[in-house]
C-alpha cells in the first residue's frame, strides 16, 4: 500500500470521488436545461424572424423544400409553418411552454432543412448544422423543459 496507514488510504478512496471537480453538477440539471433552452431558443428566433418577416415570397421559397418529401401543394403555407416554428417555437422553447411538442416540431422542421441541403448537393457540410440542432431537440423531447419552465413537466 503506498500510504503510511490504512486509514489515510480509506479516507482518500472514499472521499476523492465526492471531491471531483464536476461530481456535484448532476444536482443542477434544471439549470443546464434552462441554459440549453435559452440558448437554442434565442438562436432559433434569430434564424426564424427574418423568415417570418420575409412574407409570402420568402415563405413560398422555404415551402418548396417540402418537395423533397414529395409534398408539392401549398408551399407558402409550409414556408410560413417553418418560419412560425422557428420564431414562436424559439420563444416557447425559452419559456419552456409546450416544450416537448415544440421540440418535436423543431426536429421535423430541421430534418426537412437537412434534407433540402442534401437535395441541393451541399452534402454533410451543408446539412450538418440542421442535423446537429435536430439531434439536440430530439434529446430534449425526452428530457423535457426542466425545473425552470412554465410547463414544469
Amino acid at each position: 500500500m503506498p500510504f503510511p496507514d490504512s486509514r489515510t488510504y480509506l479516507y482518500l478512496t472514499k472521499n476523492t470521488t465526492n471531491m471531483a471537480l464536476f461530481s456535484q453538477l448532476g444536482r443542477y440539471t434544471g439549470t443546464g436545461l434552462f441554459i440549453m433552452r435559452v440558448g437554442l431558443g434565442a438562436m432559433m428566433i434569430l434564424h426564424g424572424l427574418p423568415k417570418l418577416e420575409g412574407g409570402p415570397e420568402t415563405w413560398e421559397k422555404l415551402g418548396l423544400a417540402m418537395g423533397n418529401l414529395n409534398i408539392h401543394f401549398l408551399p407558402t403555407f409550409w414556408g410560413f409553418m417553418c418560419a412560425i416554428t422557428e420564431t414562436v417555437g424559439g420563444l416557447f422553447c425559452i419559456l419552456g411552454l409546450w416544450f416537448r411538442l415544440v421540440s418535436l416540431m423543431m426536429v421535423i422542421n430541421l430534418s426537412v432543412a437537412a434534407l433540402s441541403h442534401f437535395a441541393a448537393g451541399e452534402g454533410i457540410k451543408g446539412a450538418s448544422h440542421a442535423m446537429e440542432l435536430a439531434f439536440a431537440f430530439a434529446g430534449l423531447v425526452f428530457l423535457g423543459a426542466g425545473r425552470y419552465s412554465v410547463d414544469k413537466g
